[in-house]
């Protein structure tokens, strides 16, 4: 399914776990050094300071360096504590690699919020950007909170309405 930033809770209501999904606009990028930072941002009512609308946002566990992007661990704690309040912030998709906890799975549910896992390849994934600037935290280098305009950017549906490819399903 081709997706469009911002995603709207109908796009996020109509997919189910194993679908593949192809995003295309805005997306944001970000890991465990900044965002817990945007957290507090969102936590203290200031995203708009910056700049940030998280509304219908997707959320990429990435560093942006030229080497490339690729999925970092979204089940470090940085990074899967800051699962629940963004979702709240309004972020629809958060993109990444690994299994979640029950508990982030029903904040997802709870949000209209899904977890999308990307292939591991960092050359196919690079060759989706098509712009990248930083939209917070530049002191961080590489782990910025960055905005990046991607086209066609692939992954699978992980979790999605209380539902986990993680978890074993009951017969």
């Amino acid at each position: 399914m081709d997706i469009t930033t911002p995603v709207s809770p109908e796009q996020i209501h109509s997919l189910k776990i194993y679908d593949k999904i192809r995003i295309t606009g805005n997306i944001y990028a970000g890991r465990d050094a900044v965002l817990p930072k945007i957290v507090k941002l969102y936590e203290e009512n200031r995203l708009t300071e910056k700049g940030l609308t998280l509304q219908g946002a997707v959320v990429f566990h990435t560093a942006v360096s030229v080497a490339g992007i690729g999925p970092t661990s979204s089940n470090k704690l940085e990074i899967e504590s800051s699962i629940l309040p963004l979702s709240e912030a309004g972020v629809k998709i958060h993109l990444g690699k690994g299994s979640l906890s029950r508990q982030t799975v029903e904040a997802l549910k709870k949000n209209g919020a899904i977890f999308a896992v990307t292939p591991p390849i960092s050359a196919l994934l690079t060759a989706k950007m098509r712009k990248q600037r930083v939209a917070a935290f530049p002191e961080e280098g590489i782990e910025a909170f960055y905005e990046l305009e991607v086209v066609e950017f692939p992954a699978i549906v992980a979790i999605a309405h209380g539902r986990s490819i993680f978890e074993k399903s009951e017969a």
